[in-house]
């Protein structure tokens, strides 16, 4: 994967010097009279002496004619002048700060940002600009630590930056430091979550190859479903249907669900699988949804094909699906009384699938008010149901809804990813 370029601090450092240019910081000095140098502070007002002031002129002009090291040695007399007031203080930290960064001096200028950031004459967008440009200037001089440092506080102080984001967890990134990438990418996306920002795309590599690298297949897994939604491409959808597939700790249930979205995606294409999947819908007590399901992979011309066991196949499931209509009245009036929650879903989804859509719903609905063992594949599976029902819609938003952890969740906004590209389904 390869890193964007990130821009050099020196070509707008201008930024980072509480918004005026650092070549003009300084006034020009007429003899030996106080030069006043006017900055956003409670103090309204303040002062540089003649002295502190003259050796600031003269570093100015260095800077202006690109001697960077001949104004740090004015920078370097100003600071020695005894009796040095805190104002002055601060004009000859921004002054270094722009000399240093300009001759490369980088420690320097680090050190002369950090004095400015603390300072309460620093503004606070003053303070997040200065902290843009310290985590620039440590990055391209390869300290990460500082940089990381500076750039998470500039995310705590401003909040979302793509930026300083990718920054941060490049800074983590390129020294391996996997734990370091994880930690920060939550709390990255976290706050762009909250911020209702699409997390970029670079970023959230990062953070899969960071999960990966540290053998956490459900982070690497959570993370690329948000690649498949915000930035959908074929490879990302392979890989994760690849590593989903490859999991054998799911249930059933699990399992079955995804056998669907391989089918959706075209990935399920054998007919021994079409004969799994709908061999899990009769078990699950769902022999109509077996039926569509063989019916669709007939149409696609997927079944049909093979020896007649295919035939035989289908019958049975045909007649099962005939018994689960004839009794579904007795099974829906049992639902309703059982304190379980299990009767009411799989009643609720067999009235959907024979027709009874707003009815089983509803019977759905109330089966998620008993507690089921497990809510969120409860409530995938109210989502199926809306979608094979015919409420893609519906189905869109409650699917979407389920961005939590764990792979009912995944599973659920994979869904919606493809309810969106194909809403009619």
């Amino acid at each position: 994967m390869s890193l964007p370029h990130l821009k050099h601090a020196h070509e707008w450092l201008v930024a980072g010097m509480l918004g005026v240019s650092a070549l003009a910081c300084v006034p020009a000095i007429s003899g030996l009279s106080p030069v006043r140098l006017l900055v956003s502070t409670a103090q309204a007002e303040d002062e540089l002496g003649p002295d502190v002031g003259r050796q600031l002129q003269q570093a100015q002009a260095a800077l202006a004619s690109h001697h960077a090291a001949k104004a740090l040695e004015f920078v370097n007399a100003a600071d020695a002048v005894p009796g040095r007031s805190d104002y002055e203080r601060y004009v000859i930290a921004q002054m270094r700060a722009a000399a240093a960064s300009q001759a490369g001096n980088v420690p320097a200028a680090l050190e002369a940002y950090d004095t400015l950031i603390r300072d309460s004459r620093t503004t606070p967008a003053a303070r997040q600009q200065m902290l843009m440009a310290q985590a620039s200037l440590a990055y391209g001089a390869h300290d990460y630590a500082a940089a990381a440092q500076a750039a998470s506080r500039y995310l705590q102080e401003a909040g979302p930056s793509e930026q300083m984001q990718t920054l941060l967890l490049q800074c983590h990134y390129l020294q391996k430091d996997w734990a370091g990438v994880v930690n920060a990418g939550r709390a990255i996306l976290a706050a762009d979550q909250k911020a209702r920002h699409v997390p970029a795309e670079n970023q959230l590599q990062m953070i899969a190859t960071a999960y990966d690298q540290l053998h956490d297949s459900a982070g690497k897994t959570s993370t690329y479903v948000k690649l498949v939604k915000y930035h959908a491409r074929p490879q990302y959808w392979q890989m994760l249907i690849h590593d989903l597939t490859a999991d054998h700790s799911l249930t059933p249930r699990m399992v079955f669900n995804l056998q669907r979205l391989r089918l959706d995606t075209g990935l399920l294409t054998s007919p021994a699988e079409f004969q799994d999947m709908a061999e899990r819908a009769v078990q699950m007590g769902l022999p109509q949804l077996a039926l569509n399901l063989l019916d669709e992979g007939y149409a696609r011309h997927l079944l049909g094909t093979g020896a007649g066991a295919e035939a035989h196949f289908r019958a049975f499931v045909a007649q099962r699906a005939a018994e689960t209509r004839t009794s579904l009245s007795a099974a829906v009036d049992t639902a309703r009384k059982s304190a379980d929650a299990g009767p009411s879903l799989t009643a609720g989804y067999n009235l959907v699938l024979n027709g009874q859509v707003d009815q089983g719903i509803a019977l759905m609905q109330q089966g998620l008010t008993k507690h089921p063992h497990q809510p969120e594949l409860a409530q995938l599976t109210l989502g199926m149901a809306l979608m094979d029902g015919g409420r893609p819609a519906d189905a869109m938003q409650l699917l979407s809804s389920m961005d939590g952890d764990g792979t009912a969740n995944n599973l659920a906004q994979l869904w919606a990813v493809r309810l969106a590209s194909h809403p009619a389904h």
